[in-house]
């Protein structure tokens, strides 16, 4: 076992200590760093949480070399945890109907977050590579969930928007659609006024890891003044994946 692997562990929350532990991230990374706030934000103890919480699974990474420190976590809700939550998180910005009813196995994702040194490198790969051991565990057949861009101005946004739009906007049997009175058009310029390298410079990294698992996106953008973003929702089907992007998944994607 090398160095590196024996420095990063991921593994399920266990207890009210891990959970604040990833809280605590989730904090510094989304309102200390990006903006964001919400109703049962703790600014006090610097806890970001929300009351989807208890029902969610958290993948925690700690770093062996900062005292096993949680650096990166990830949120998940399968459908049978949902159930008991009476919704999916992102329910309240998209409407999951179309998934729901495809009879498939489901899982949302959400609250990934990484300390800013531990971004685009070994980190990422190992949370990656954690999350797609769930994901086997649990015979998860569709992934989805909100992914964000930093801001709320959707025409500073419209390069990116728009070619996510126009090049990956999933089938029909997997479209999701941003709920009607919070709906965004994401077709904002004419696909062939797209700057695609300019465009794909504003993708955050994780959007791009989906997109490079064959991920798709919902139809419409969702603008969160509260959390300070522009919200869009991705799908991956895992049964789709072709034999190079499984093997990708298998080891984890580094963004």
């Amino acid at each position: 076992m090398t160095a590196e692997a024996e420095r990063f562990s991921v593994r399920r929350a266990d207890g009210p200590a891990d959970l604040r532990a990833a809280q605590r991230l989730r904090y510094e990374v989304f309102v200390a760093e990006l903006g964001g706030d919400g109703p049962l934000v703790d600014h006090d103890a610097r806890l970001e949480r929300d009351r989807f919480d208890p029902y969610f699974d958290h993948l925690i990474l700690t770093d062996a070399a900062r005292g096993d420190a949680v650096v990166g976590a990830y949120r998940v809700l399968r459908d049978d945890q949902a159930a008991r939550a009476g919704q999916f998180y992102s329910e309240s910005e998209y409407d999951l109907g179309v998934l729901k009813r495809s009879g498939r196995r489901l899982m949302e994702l959400g609250r990934s977050c990484l300390l800013p040194d531990y971004r685009g490198g070994a980190a990422m790969y190992h949370l990656w590579h954690g999350l797609a051991r769930y994901i086997v565990e649990n015979e998860i057949e569709i992934l989805f969930g909100v992914a964000s861009f930093h801001g709320t101005d959707p025409q500073a946004l419209a390069q990116p928007l728009s070619l996510l739009h126009h090049r990956y906007l999933a089938p029909e049997e997997l479209r999701v659609g941003a709920l009607a009175e919070h709906y965004q058009s994401m077709n904002l310029l004419a696909e062939n006024a797209i700057d695609r390298r300019a465009a794909m410079l504003q993708v955050p990294a994780l959007i791009k890891a989906y997109l490079r698992l064959g991920g798709f996106v919902g139809d419409g953008a969702f603008v969160d003044h509260a959390f300070n973003t522009t919200d869009i929702c991705l799908i991956v089907d895992t049964t789709h994946l072709n034999e190079m992007q499984k093997n990708i998944y298998a080891k984890g994607v580094v963004g």
